[in-house]
């Protein structure tokens, strides 16, 4: 049995990491906020931390705050505001083990993985700062005058940031807009809060004081006040899809906002007939990011459709890799997939598996609880559903859970048929030899993001985001950068 690690039994600077007050800054010091919420464990489901449960008082102090560091903020150069926000991808990699271990304790994923979070998000940084002269406006000859654009930054922008990659998240989300001139109200993740509250306390170390804010508690009070604040005219969220619907209500009652939105999906991992079993098997079970993030992932592929000449060899070995994979505490260096974020996500997932075998579906790896974690904290086996109707409730709803649902199809109109007939639209990968075929598919699959003979993987530049009920606009890229100005139209009269 896997023995999970204590406070006693890591190293002293871990625990040091652990221990410490969380608050969060305000004027570069700390602010104590009297109402406090428990940051859980999901390894163990015990207290890791108190932090502030901020109140729509505490979250307009922090709006006011860097609307009051934003004018000078954007008045520079953009080249200038990107030597700065080089310079706190640079103090993020120093703290790169720190950062980790706090993603690795509260959010339950393996650290190495936690490891590359963290240069992820200090990447993203730099590749923000070097899109900074993007930022240019353009001539128009519109008439015998002289007609130009400019684009200038919102003023104070909130990002809202998900628990599923709590780190690399918090400092994607802000490359963009900070890059683009404006200050930014960073929104914690609740479960997962402890790693974005660090990171205000770096971006104090290297960016003017106040120009990024973050806030922690409920969506509902901390997270709505944010949205209904009349000092944000912009808003990025990724979430659930039912959260980003409440984010588009609470702005459009509270003012004319601009939102764009990174919801969930039921992405679909189409597999040809020509194509190689070992090959899908192993792709399959690298796009569901069950190591990543336990399958916590809304761009996971968790629709495997398969041509029925194939589907028989490429289970058999997706069931044997799955099976293979070791679930454990995310500090255990043999562990490579922890646990769920929480009690109510372990109980989605458990029910999910149930209703699908209950619809028809066949258990072909996992099914239930590790049999090495004892009955503490919220791990859940990797599992492999076969024989999923396309039109079952496993078929069709997001479990953000380790549930991968497999499924067959005799033809290509079959393929797309399966593919588009569900209400999200972020991801989708194509495996075929068939080059015209890898081509229709791609065009014709609904979806934001699609790789042919390939799964899971990002490539900063490539816009990233999904149609229909998985978002609105597009991150990762030139096109999210120019996402956080407003572009005027200037003319000169000659």
């Amino acid at each position: 049995m896997t023995i999970a690690p204590t406070l006693e039994n890591v190293p002293r600077f871990d625990r040091t990491v652990l221990e410490r007050d969380w608050e969060v800054i305000l004027h570069g010091k700390p602010v104590s906020i009297a109402s406090r919420y428990d940051v859980e464990d999901p390894s163990s489901g015990e207290v890791l931390a108190s932090v502030p449960e901020c109140s729509e008082a505490d979250v307009d102090r922090a709006v006011r705050a860097a609307a009051a560091a934003q004018a000078a903020w954007g008045a520079l150069p953009p080249r200038v505001r990107a030597s700065k926000v080089r310079e706190l991808a640079a103090l993020i990699r120093e703290h790169r083990e720190e950062l980790a271990m706090l993603d690795a304790w509260d959010g339950g994923f393996a650290l190495p993985i936690m490891r590359k979070d963290v240069e992820s998000g200090a990447e993203h940084l730099d590749f923000m700062a070097d899109l900074a002269l993007d930022l240019s406006g353009r001539t128009v000859p519109a008439s015998e005058n002289f007609h130009y654009t400019l684009s200038q930054p919102y003023g104070v922008v909130a990002r809202i940031a998900p628990f599923n990659h709590p780190f690399f998240f918090a400092s994607a989300k802000i490359a963009a807009p900070l890059i683009a001139g404006n200050a930014v109200v960073l929104k914690a993740p609740n479960q997962t809060p402890l790693s974005t509250l660090r990171l205000a306390e770096l971006a104090g170390q290297v960016l003017p004081q106040d120009l990024v804010q973050v806030v922690s508690g409920s969506g509902h009070v901390a997270g709505s006040a944010l949205v209904r604040h009349p000092l944000i005219r912009r808003i990025g969220f990724t979430g659930a899809p039912e959260t980003g619907r409440a984010i588009q209500r609470d702005a459009a009652e509270s003012g004319v906002k601009n939102v764009s939105l990174e919801l969930g999906g039921k992405n679909a991992f189409i597999a040809f007939e020509d194509t190689d079993p070992e090959s899908i098997a192993n792709a399959a079970v690298q796009g569901m990011n069950f190591t990543i993030t336990a399958g916590q992932s809304c761009g996971s592929t968790s629709r495997l459709l398969l041509h029925e000449s194939l589907a028989d060899a490429v289970l058999e070995r997706v069931a044997e890799l799955v099976n293979n994979i070791r679930v454990g505490h995310p500090l255990d260096p043999s562990s490579e997939m922890g646990p769920v974020i929480s009690r109510a996500q372990y109980e989605k997932t458990m029910t999910a598996i149930d209703t699908g075998t209950r619809e028809g579906a066949n258990v072909i790896a996992g099914g239930g609880r590790p049999s090495n974690m004892g009955e503490e904290g919220y791990f859940v086996r990797p599992t492999v559903l076969a024989g999923v109707s396309p039109q079952s409730t496993i078929g069709q709803t997001e479990v953000f859970g380790p549930v991968l649902a497999a499924m067959t199809f005799r033809n290509d109109d079959e393929a797309l048929s399966i593919a588009n007939n569900v209400q999200y639209g972020l991801t989708a990968a194509i495996w075929t030899n068939d080059v015209g075929r890898a081509h229709r598919m791609a065009r014709d699959v609904e979806a934001g993001f699609v790789w042919i003979n390939g799964t899971s993987r990002h490539y900063l530049g490539l816009p990233f985001g999904g149609t229909k009920a998985s978002g609105i606009g597009r991150e990762a890229s030139s096109e999210e950068l120019l996402s956080y100005t407003e572009q005027k139209s200037v003319t000169v009269m000659l």
